[in-house]
């Protein structure tokens, strides 16, 4: 069977799924890791058996590299992806996909006029059991008309966290919160509730203020063309990671996600109709299981030569509704969606 060779940039914690997910997959062969940190990028090397540079930019020179994540900060996010898209290879990014929307614009630039490469943005919880099993709730109108839906996230983020360069920073970072912990469950409110009629929304720095410059707190209200409705609220000022909870409310019946487990409640009975899976990626708990899925999906979509359906403008959607919500802070107005951004 063919297999892709890949490398990885960034060698933080995210990237532990990254090479968990690749050692693991028969699509693809890892060449490559980069990092700055040279004692790191080596140490990973000799465990995974592969090269590693410090220079991402000589890495791209390779030829039998094909397909490259990224795992670094999100402002560098941008500038990788462009330059990794141009030397020819596919990219695929974690959320977030940029740090700011002028980065964001800049990527899917670059990408409509290279279509021969892909761009692939990582929201891998739409890829949960869960999350899967919502869209196809919503999509069949099972149990009605979709009414309305709540995402919440209550995490705890201490000053520690933040003793990086580059994190709880508006340049580096993007925001707090919102762009970071909890962008997975903002793209899965509009992934599932459709298209947006408008947004309304604020955030603060609570439990950190004078130590970080970003949010640690934000709330959002969300109103769908379809006439549903949503609510948003998401911290990293309590005292421990909560599961996540997603609620959508339709017509004849409620499905409730708390954490990986969904619940069906209807006619007066509650019932499971997804239960957690056990972790084997030896990572944060809550980042869940399915990144292996969406790299997966995301080589088969590249051998196949077919186009990945998390690519840029798709990744782009969760990200400008965060977007919107610090617009909307600033500006404390409503953001109105009159019809689809042009951003190429």
């Amino acid at each position: 069977m063919t297999a892709l060779g890949t490398a990885i940039i960034g060698l933080g914690s995210i990237s532990g799924v990254h090479l968990k997910a690749l050692a693991g997959l028969e699509l693809a062969q890892l060449k490559a890791v980069v990092d700055i940190n040279e004692a790191l990028a080596k140490k990973v090397a000799e465990e995974y058996g592969c090269d590693y540079y410090t220079d991402y930019k000589e890495m791209l020179k390779r030829e039998d590299i094909q397909v490259v994540h990224l795992c670094t900060a999100h402002y560098l996010h941008s500038p990788m992806t462009i330059d990794a898209l141009k030397a020819g290879k596919h990219v695929l990014t974690e959320k977030p996909m940029a740090e700011n929307l002028e980065s964001a614009h800049k990527m899917l630039q670059t990408a409509a006029e290279l279509p021969e490469v892909q761009l692939g943005v990582i929201f891998q919880n739409r890829y949960n059991a869960p999350s899967r099993r919502m869209k196809q709730a919503v999509d069949s109108g099972e149990y009605g008309k979709l009414v309305c839906l709540k995402g919440l996230v209550t995490w705890n983020r201490t000053s520690a966290y933040y003793e990086t360069e580059w994190k709880g920073k508006w340049a580096t970072e993007g925001g707090g919160v919102l762009i970071n912990q909890s962008i997975h469950t903002v793209d899965l409110l509009q992934w599932l509730g459709g298209e947006i009629a408008f947004v309304k929304g604020s955030i603060s720095t609570d439990s950190l203020e004078g130590i970080i410059e970003v949010e640690d707190s934000a709330h959002a209200y969300i109103s769908f063309k379809s006439g549903a409705t949503a609510v948003f609220y998401a911290t990293n000022a309590y005292g421990r990671n909560s599961p996540v909870e997603v609620e959508l409310v339709f017509e004849q019946a409620t499905l409730l996600q708390r954490g990986d487990t969904l619940y069906l409640e209807q006619d007066g009975k509650l019932t499971i109709l997804e239960e957690p899976v056990a972790n084997t990626m030896g990572e944060k708990s809550y980042w869940g299981m399915s990144h292996e899925l969406q790299i997966r999906d995301f080589y088969e979509h590249l051998l196949a030569g077919k186009p990945f359906w998390i690519d840029g403008p798709e990744g782009y959607n969760g990200f400008r509704l965060v977007m919107d919500i610090y617009e909307s802070s600033r500006t404390g107005q409503k953001v109105v969606y009159s019809g689809t951004e042009v951003v190429v």
